[in-house]
């Protein structure tokens, strides 16, 4: 295949063709969450970045119709859970909406409000830096507090509209 370029506009087939394109870009998949009065709340974002060292920030990127995100982002406090390859379900349950999207799945709470989902590739304490509106989303920077890191997983990864895994192999 060549280079074809295509003008993007407002039709609904640049959208399409958008999420196609967006989909040849392999990307980790992340469980946002915290309690909300004494309960568990909580998004999936394919959109997790880190974006600075020094300091510690990392990124996601949320839609303007999220309903979860007002409740979820309400004191500023969360718990990011870069999900592993045993996660496929969870995420699609949290992903999901008009369910108990945290039923059956093992969570644990931190020191703070933030939630984080058990056996993680890794987990972030953070809270919210700043927002930026972009487009249909918000760019939303988050401050990191504290880190772990699950040596033995291997991170759930979303390509071409699919879960897949990391086949790990001898390195060049």
């Amino acid at each position: 295949m060549t280079f074809d370029p295509v003008k993007t506009g407002d039709s609904e087939r640049d959208t399409t063709r958008l999420r196609r394109l967006y989909g040849q870009y392999p990307t980790g998949v992340a469980a946002v969450c915290a309690l909300q009065e004494g309960r568990p709340v909580g998004i999936v974002a394919t959109s997790f970045t880190p974006v600075s060292m020094d300091p510690a920030l990392v990124s996601i990127c949320v839609q303007h119709t999220s309903t979860t995100w007002p409740t979820l982002s309400k004191d500023g406090h969360l718990g990011i859970s870069v999900l592993a390859s045993t996660h496929e379900a969870a995420s699609r349950q949290i992903a999901a909406k008009n369910t108990d999207r945290f039923a059956g799945i093992s969570w644990f709470a931190g020191e703070s409000t933030a939630v984080f989902l058990a056996d993680a590739a890794a987990w972030l304490d953070c809270r919210i830096s700043t927002s930026i509106p972009a487009g249909d989303h918000d760019v939303v920077l988050l401050e990191v507090n504290s880190t772990a890191v699950n040596e033995t997983a291997k991170p759930l990864v979303f390509h071409d509209s699919r879960f897949r895994t990391l086949v790990i192999g001898e390195e060049s």
